[in-house]
């Protein structure tokens, strides 16, 4: 078998389970032999030895089951960065990326060294590409999951910054030594029986569970944010927030931040996506 028929049997096999069969089958099919994808198309007439066709099976039966790409590759790109990802840690989303950006934007405007938490950091994701960006800012990273935890290490070693980052196991922001002058979150906000089967069925219920109405973490995180901001300091918070929340999370807000400006900032798709909380 050729890999051009390789490519055409397995996008076949994935025709009901993906949206885009013949991109998955190209990008883990390139895995498997370890090319870039792009590579693959210019090996098309090249036999496919059988030890690697059993491998590219056995990557097309888990993606037929509604595992995602990044798990079975390991790996996940999130603002021009590569992330080491496994069924411990949720899959980074390019709408995450707008609080990236946002957070940036937020440091650029201050004229101080600065102390930035990242509040369930799961992979390490917005940890790892606001430090990235920002090499004068000391970063905590906290996580209740030691297993996810262990996959932000990876990434924090993975491009060089555990000087700059420090993961802390705890729950909310309890376990941070010190006062914070910005506040990262993307909590678990989303309704379980609404997700997609293959996001319920192999991401982790710890990191998407937002409770009966989603607003469960940012009832106890909101409060909490409050009382870690430095004093007497310019400070922000960023939430993410699931795209039909924005009014309820901004009326949570107001009351733990009765003075703050407050603004719902919306992603590329023009959907609601992060509440940012500024204090003068």
């Amino acid at each position: 078998m050729t890999l051009r028929e390789a490519l055409i049997e397995a996008a076949n096999q994935l025709s009901s389970a993906s949206l885009t069969p013949q991109l998955d089958a190209r990008v883990l099919l390139a895995h498997v032999l370890g090319l870039d994808s792009s590579q693959i198309l210019a090996r098309f007439n090249e036999h496919l030895e059988a030890e690697h066709a059993a491998a590219f099976q056995a990557l097309i039966e888990r993606r037929n089951a509604l595992e995602p790409i990044a798990y079975l590759i390991g790996a996940r790109e999130f603002y021009g960065l590569t992330f080491n990802v496994d069924q411990r840690v949720l899959v980074p989303r390019p709408d995450t990326e707008i609080l990236v950006e946002q957070a940036l934007t937020w440091i650029k405007q201050q004229n101080r060294p600065l102390v930035v938490a990242d509040i369930g950091t799961g992979s390490g994701c917005i940890a790892v590409a606001v430090a990235k960006h920002a090499p004068n800012i000391k970063l905590y990273a906290v996580d209740l999951s030691p297993a996810a935890l262990a996959v932000a290490q990876s990434n924090v070693e993975r491009h060089g910054l555990h000087q700059q980052i420090q993961l802390i196991h705890g729950d909310g922001v309890s376990q941070l030594p010190e006062p914070i002058d910005l506040l990262l979150s993307n909590p678990p906000y989303t309704l379980l029986d609404e997700i997609e089967p293959g996001v319920r069925l192999h991401e982790p219920t710890l990191a998407l569970d937002g409770g009966p109405d989603g607003l469960d973490c940012y009832r106890q995180l909101l409060p909490a944010t409050a009382t870690v901001l430095r004093q007497g300091q310019p400070t922000a918070a960023l939430f993410e927030i699931g795209a039909w929340q924005g009014p309820d999370v901004v009326a949570l807000a107001q009351a733990s931040f009765p003075h703050a400006t407050i603004q719902l900032l919306r992603d590329l798709a023009a959907r609601d996506r992060v509440v940012q909380i500024e204090q003068a």
